[in-house]
C-alpha cells in the first residue's frame, strides 16, 4: 500500500507539474494510456536534471564564474575567487532515481520499455558521475533505495563508483540499441539511436576523466568503443537543452531574465579574450561586445584589439572601477535579447572529438589526432555559424564557411612539429571554449585533471578557506549527512581524507 500510495502521488503531482510548467510539448499518444506515466516521469526527470538550477540572470552569471570564462565586476562573487555561497555538495538529485524506477515499471509491457530502461540507467550514471566528481566517495550501489527502507546508504569508493557508472552506461547503450522511439524526451525527441551514441561517448568521457587512475582494461574498453561502437556523428547529435521562445520564464534562456541589468557587470575574462585573439577566432565577436574605452579611442568593433578581458584574480576594488570606466568587454548584448538563446550544451560531438584526440596523443588508441582536433573545432565553428539570433550582433565578423576553411593557420594550426604537450594544450583549450556562458560548470573537473588552461590564482584574493594557494578539488558533503547518515559519512571522510571534509582534499580520480 505504501508503494501504491507513492506511485499515485507521483502520477498526480506530475500531471499537475507538467500541465503548469510544460518545458516542451509532450508528444503523447492519446490512444495509449499506458504510456502517459513514463512520458511524464521522463520529461520531469530530464527537466530537473538539466535545467539551470535557478532561472535568473544573477545566478546564471554566478554559475559561469568558476570556469573563468567570465568575471563579475559589481561585487566580490566567491565563484570567481574559488569558493561559493554554498560550498557543499548535494545528494538531492538521488531522489530522481525512485522516479526513474517507477518510469520503467509504468512502461512494462510497452514496445519501448527498453528505451525507458536505457534512460533510467543513463540518468543514474549521470547523477552518480556528477556527485562523485563533486565530493569523492558517494552512495551509488545503494542509492535510490529510500522507499525500500535503506535510509542510510553506504558510500562506495570512488573507484567503484566509476566502474559501476561504466557498467550502467554500457548496459544503457545496449537497451537503446534494442529500443524504439519513446515519448517524453525533451533532449533528443525520443530518438533511441542518439541516446545509444551518447551512452557510448559518455563512457569515453568517464574513462578519460579518471585518466590518472585508468587501468589497462579500461583503456582497452576505450579503444574498443572508438573502433566499433556507434558514436556521435556531428552537431545533430549534440546533447543539449533547447530554450523556448514561448514566453514561459521557466523555458527561457536564464540571462534573458533581468539580463540587461546584470550584463553591465558581466565581462569576459582576460583568459578567454587572449585565447581567442591568439587564435584569431571569430567566436570572440559572438561572445562579447567591444570594450567601450577602445571604441572611444577610435578602434572599430570588428577589430580584435577592441576586445579586452579582465584578469579574474584581481580584487573587486580594481575590477569594479575598471569595468565602470569601460575598460573591459561585456558579454554580447544578444544574450539579453532572446528567450530562445544559445542552448545549454551538455555533451557535444566536438567534445567527443577532443576526447579521442587526447587519447590518440596519449597512445590509448590509433588514429590521427589532428583529424579529430580539426573536426572538433570545425563542428564548434559550424555550430555558431548556424546559431539563430546572431545576425545583427556579431560586429561584422560572422563565421562563414570560408572562414572555417581557413581557420587552421597560425596558433590554431595543429602543432604537428611541436611537442605532445603543445598539442594537448591546443586540444584542452578548445574543449574549454565549448562551455562558454553555458552555466553547466562542466569543464572544471577537466581543468583539475589537466591543469590547462591555467586559471589565474592569487592568494591575496582567493577565497578558498582551507588553503588560498591552491585550487579547490571538491565540495564538502551535505551538512545533514552528519545527522542522517553519520556512520557512513565519517567512514568516508576518514578513509579518504583522514577525517577532513575540506575543499582542498584530493579525491581518488585526481591522485
Amino acid at each position: 500500500m505504501k508503494k501504491l500510495k507513492y506511485i499515485l502521488i507521483v502520477v498526480f503531482s506530475l500531471i499537475f507539474a507538467v500541465s503548469c510548467d510544460n518545458f516542451e510539448e509532450i508528444n503523447t499518444n492519446p490512444n495509449s494510456t499506458d504510456q502517459v506515466a513514463p512520458n511524464m516521469l521522463a520529461t520531469q526527470t530530464l527537466k530537473d536534471t538539466y535545467r539551470f538550477w535557478n532561472i535568473n540572470a544573477a545566478d546564471f552569471l554566478s554559475g559561469n564564474l568558476f570556469n573563468h570564462h567570465l568575471i563579475q565586476t559589481n561585487n566580490e562573487n566567491p565563484g570567481q575567487y574559488y569558493f561559493a555561497y554554498w560550498p557543499w555538495g548535494s545528494f538531492g538529485a538521488y531522489t530522481r532515481l525512485t522516479d526513474l524506477k517507477y518510469m520503467v515499471q509504468f512502461a512494462e509491457g510497452s514496445s519501448n520499455k527498453s528505451s525507458y530502461q536505457g534512460l533510467a540507467l543513463f540518468l543514474k550514471a549521470w547523477i552518480g558521475f556528477q556527485a562523485t566528481l563533486d565530493m569523492g566517495d558517494v552512495p551509488y550501489s545503494e542509492a535510490g533505495l529510500y522507499y525500500e527502507g535503506n535510509v542510510q546508504p553506504k558510500y562506495d569508493k570512488q573507484a567503484d563508483v566509476f566502474a559501476a557508472i561504466l557498467v550502467d552506461l554500457e548496459q544503457a547503450a545496449g537497451y537503446f540499441s534494442e529500443g524504439q522511439s519513446f515519448d517524453g524526451d525533451i533532449m533528443f525527441g525520443g530518438d533511441a539511436s542518439k541516446w545509444e551514441r551518447l551512452c557510448n561517448a559518455m563512457q569515453l568521457k568517464v574513462i578519460q576523466t579518471m585518466s590518472k587512475q585508468v587501468t589497462s582494461d579500461q583503456k582497452a574498453r576505450f579503444a574498443q568503443i572508438v573502433a566499433s561502437a556507434p558514436l556521435m556523428e556531428g552537431n545533430d547529435d549534440n546533447f543539449k537543452l533547447v530554450y523556448s521562445a514561448t514566453g514561459n520564464s521557466d523555458e527561457a534562456f536564464p540571462f534573458y531574465q533581468n539580463g540587461v541589468q546584470f550584463r553591465e557587470y558581466a565581462s569576459l575574462s582576460k583568459l578567454t579574450v587572449d585565447a581567442l585573439k591568439s587564435l584569431q577566432d571569430r567566436r570572440l565577436f559572438y561572445f562579447a561586445d567591444p570594450a567601450q574605452k577602445k571604441i572611444d579611442e577610435g578602434l572599430n568593433e570588428s577589430d580584435f584589439d577592441a576586445y579586452v578581458g579582465g584578469l579574474s584574480s584581481l580584487p573587486n576594488t580594481v575590477l569594479q572601477p575598471n569595468g565602470l570606466a569601460g575598460e573591459y568587454s561585456l558579454v554580447n548584448s544578444r544574450y539579453t535579447q532572446f528567450l530562445d538563446n544559445d542552448p545549454m550544451l551538455i555533451f557535444t560531438y566536438s567534445e567527443q572529438c577532443f576526447i579521442i584526440a587526447e587519447a590518440i596523443e596519449e597512445g590509448w588508441v590509433s588514429g590521427t589526432a589532428q583529424t579529430y582536433y580539426e573536426n572538433g573545432v570545425k563542428a564548434q565553428l559550424e555550430y555558431y555559424m548556424s546559431l539563430p539570433n546572431t545576425a545583427e550582433y556579431v560586429h561584422g565578423m560572422a563565421i562563414g564557411q570560408d572562414y572555417i576553411d581557413s581557420y587552421f593557420t597560425g596558433a590554431a594550426a595543429y602543432a604537428t612539429d611541436g611537442s605532445k604537450t603543445d598539442r594537448l594544450h591546443q586540444i584542452w583549450l578548445q574543449r574549454w571554449l565549448i562551455d562558454f556562458f553555458q552555466g553547466n560548470g562542466g569543464n572544471y573537473p577537466q581543468f583539475l585533471r589537466t591543469g590547462y588552461p591555467e586559471y589565474p590564482l592569487d592568494p591575496a584574493t582567493s577565497l578558498n578557506p582551507d588553503d588560498n594557494t591552491v585550487y579547490p578539488k571538491r565540495w564538502m558533503y551535505p551538512t545533514n549527512e552528519q545527522s542522517t547518515n553519520p556512520e557512513n559519512y565519517h567512514k568516508a571522510i576518514n578513509e579518504q581524507f583522514g577525517g577532513s571534509d575540506a575543499t582542498d582534499e584530493v579525491p581518488w580520480y585526481l591522485k
